[in-house]
């Protein structure tokens, strides 16, 4: 995905994404937070304390903690998440409402790129809970069209040259080739690497790149 400058309109979206995810966890049970997510080794309690990062460390404090992983992002995530997933729930539902996560953007992927983060890590959390998609259409469209924006056709590490991907629940597609069909948010998911649960894509599973 190619950052870009001129996507303040946006930041809207990321702020409704952040509101919904925090109104669906406000009724959580400590069992649902406890369920694995769609990122291996994480349950939803650490997907969440991972997405809400920076409502809780300051620039200055985020530059500290990845100088002592040895500016290693993702031990620095894996690590971060592991240890303020055991902050009470309703802290990290307060993180999700904060007026910093509602303006927050990556350095380099601008709201494109905190859109994107918000939507797949939700997404996340509610495919195991059982959940209906929540983002709108036109959201999911934004990040399907992000993901398969650029050079090349490797994301995350799944290969999706050579294919089409063809949504069931909304007009979109991408590619040509065999076709994998699915709900929009599912092939976000697969193009992102996750793992789904039986029976919700058809046709041939996308190829992992060598």
């Amino acid at each position: 995905m190619t950052a870009q400058t001129d996507d303040a309109f946006l930041q809207p979206a990321v702020a409704a994404e952040f509101t919904r995810l925090a109104d669906l966890l406000d009724a959580a049970s400590d069992a649902q937070w406890d369920t694995p997510s769609l990122c291996a080794g994480w349950r939803v309690r650490e997907v969440i304390a991972h997405l809400t990062m920076a409502a809780r460390y300051s620039e200055a404090e985020f530059t500290a903690e990845l100088r002592r992983c040895g500016f290693d992002f993702t031990r620095l995530s894996n690590e971060i998440a592991a240890r303020d997933a055991s902050l009470p729930a309703d802290e990290l539902i307060k993180n999700l409402r904060s007026e910093v996560m509602r303006r927050w953007a990556p350095p380099g992927g601008g709201y494109h790129g905190a859109l994107n983060h918000v939507v797949i890590h939700g997404l996340d959390v509610t495919v195991p809970l059982g959940v209906p998609r929540l983002p709108p259409d036109q959201t999911i469209r934004v990040i399907l069209d992000d993901l398969t924006d650029g050079v090349g056709t490797v994301r995350f590490g799944v290969d999706f040259a050579g294919r089409r991907l063809q949504a069931t629940d909304l007009d979109w597609s991408f590619g040509a080739g065999p076709v994998l069909r699915g709900a929009a948010a599912d092939l976000a998911l697969v193009v992102c690497g996750r793992s789904l649960p039986p029976g919700r894509l058809e046709g041939a599973p996308l190829a992992r790149a060598s």
